[in-house]
């Protein structure tokens, strides 16, 4: 649709709006297609595509106000509805973007502990209509990309680098790419057979795969100068498990090259002090319940039975942020503290230092 005809489209819904009070357009174009609504974004779920026993890429077509515009690397948010209730989570763009897209795709994998994932691999319909939240963070590529990458994977970590390699192919500007992906076994490494067509392709790309069941955890101080001798000139994009990652940023910050390194979380790593604990009142629901200082904020709210919002629930996206009325509460990631009234706490990281009151 060009920018005429949408600001034609705009200026009917207004006169619509006019000759349908109190009901809104969108109130009737929400029952012919549940994505036809510019008061949030949404989705569907148009099919589940395998890629490994406990994996999937699930293709989604946005609705009204999407801009398929995400830089690779980015996540969105994803909200379905299961059991009666909304539950929000941030999965990677898995596929490149495509300014006149019509669909986009994440791929998940289904954790033992993961609600939304393993629903999303294993249980969820094409037709399913979800909400979406537009794309986030900065475990991006530059433009141009650097003329030299390094990318250590881990297991699922591969997602975010997916949509960066796919990105590179489409355009024709795979710079000198070494990758190194750790999975546990052949069978579950996520994308084996496309990657080994991408570095078919192009001789600029080096995959190096490496099952851990059976080859052990890539150790970098024993074998990164095998698997790329130059590394202390790229630039790293490095995904994975939380103890890959705190090894990368051990082993670059002692090489004093910490400014090379971009990592990419999946997973809270709480190293700070938790905090004392006290009562949590949920002002605007009128509930409250007592935790201590080990239980954050956001499963607090879970247990009082609030709505609490959330999305990635590693402190990244900030989905689950709240404003705290009064109150002080601690940071697991850093020992850090906060008690400005009326401020916006970060709830899935933070857990309370005496009594807090928030406005939800």
């Amino acid at each position: 649709m060009s920018v005429k005809d949408r600001l034609s489209w705009d200026g009917v819904r207004r006169a619509g709006a006019q000759l349908t009070t109190p009901l809104l357009p969108d109130d009737y174009l929400a029952l012919v297609n549940p994505l036809w609504t510019t008061r949030e974004l949404r989705g569907v779920i148009e099919k589940v595509v395998p890629e490994t026993e406990d994996t999937a890429t699930v293709v989604i077509r946005p609705g009204w106000g999407w801009r398929y515009t995400h830089q690779p690397g980015q996540y969105i948010g994803i909200g379905l509805q299961v059991g009666g209730r909304f539950h929000w989570r941030s999965y990677s763009v898995s596929t490149p973007p495509r300014r006149r897209g019509r669909t986009l795709a994440i791929t998940v994998r289904a954790m033992p502990e993961g609600f939304l994932s393993q629903h999303l691999v294993n249980g969820v319909e094409p037709g399913t209509v979800i909400r979406l939240a537009l794309p986030s963070g900065d475990f991006v590529l530059p433009n141009p990309p650097p003329a030299r990458i390094l990318f250590l994977v881990g297991g699922s970590g591969v997602t975010p680098v997916m949509s960066m390699l796919r990105t590179l192919d489409r355009r024709g500007t795979m710079p000198d790419v070494v990758m190194s992906y750790s999975s546990t076994t052949q069978d579950r490494m996520i994308f084996r057979d496309e990657l080994a067509e991408l570095a078919g392709r192009h001789d600029s790309l080096t995959v190096h795969e490496r099952y851990t069941d059976d080859d052990g955890m890539l150790v970098l101080e024993d074998h990164l100068d095998e698997l790329c001798p130059d590394w202390r000139e790229r630039q790293v994009w490095a995904c994975g498990p939380g103890p890959m990652l705190d090894a990368a940023s051990e082993f670059w910050d002692e090489a004093g090259l910490e400014d090379r390194l971009h990592l990419e979380r999946f997973s809270v790593n709480f190293t700070g002090e938790g905090g004392e604990g006290g009562t949590l009142t949920f002002r605007s629901s009128g509930k409250s319940v007592e935790i201590d200082g080990a239980t954050t904020v956001l499963e607090g709210g879970e247990q009082a039975g609030v709505g609490m919002p959330y999305g990635c629930r590693a402190g990244i996206c900030h989905t689950c942020s709240v404003t705290m009325v009064e109150g002080k509460v601690r940071d697991l990631r850093n020992g850090e503290e906060f008690a400005e009234p009326n401020g916006s706490v970060q709830t899935c990281v933070t857990a309370p230092v005496g009594d807090c009151t928030f406005d939800i």
